[in-house]
């Protein structure tokens, strides 16, 4: 079940819209305005985030400053934007939820998450200074060994998932493999 509400209006006349299936060959129930005859899909949207680690392994985690999940850590990560890439996406995040300087690795985890409509992408990066300067978002941004990390104040079940997976291809050698996992 998504979390959303429905397209009550179209977006190009105004019109209530109906839900069925659309003439073309389509075989899922659309929002269809009986006016002007637009389709209206819903597609999920994409949450782009880092993995930022220090030179010694320590890794950047935000306490969040909005909900939900206010005061719970988290990566940074935020909705992806349009006219930008999705590690475009992630490093902006990590920029404006940590202030922190950083150098773009490669796609460590895609993650789907059907039941909110979402996909979650996770970029390694390697951060290149010690020093932060968190946005509004965000009340303390802070390094935490893998010991350290406040596993039962993590937010999102994609965060604890992305970290316990780096550490455990960390531990194994293992640093070029995308992981593609689906939540349900």
């Amino acid at each position: 079940m998504i979390l959303r509400s429905p397209i009550k209006f179209c977006r190009e006349c105004g019109h209530a819209v109906t839900y069925r299936v659309p003439d073309d060959g389509d075989t899922r129930a659309r929002a269809v305005c009986p006016q002007c005859a637009t389709i209206h899909y819903e597609n999920p949207l994409n949450v782009v985030g880092t993995i930022p680690v220090l030179a010694d392994g320590r890794v950047l985690l935000c306490k969040r400053n909005i909900e939900p999940r206010w005061g719970k850590w988290t990566l940074p990560a935020g909705f992806m934007e349009l006219d930008e890439t999705t590690s475009q996406g992630a490093a902006r995040e990590t920029d404006e939820e940590a202030g922190a300087q950083i150098r773009m690795g490669r796609l460590f985890s895609v993650i789907n998450v059907p039941r909110v409509g979402q996909v979650h992408l996770f970029y390694t990066a390697e951060v290149l200074s010690e020093a932060l300067n968190p946005g509004p978002e965000t009340i303390e941004a802070r390094f935490f060994r893998e010991e350290d990390i406040p596993w039962d104040e993590i937010a999102f079940r994609t965060v604890s998932t992305t970290l316990q997976r780096w550490f455990a291809d960390r531990d194994n050698g293992m640093s070029d493999q995308v992981h593609a996992i689906d939540l349900v």
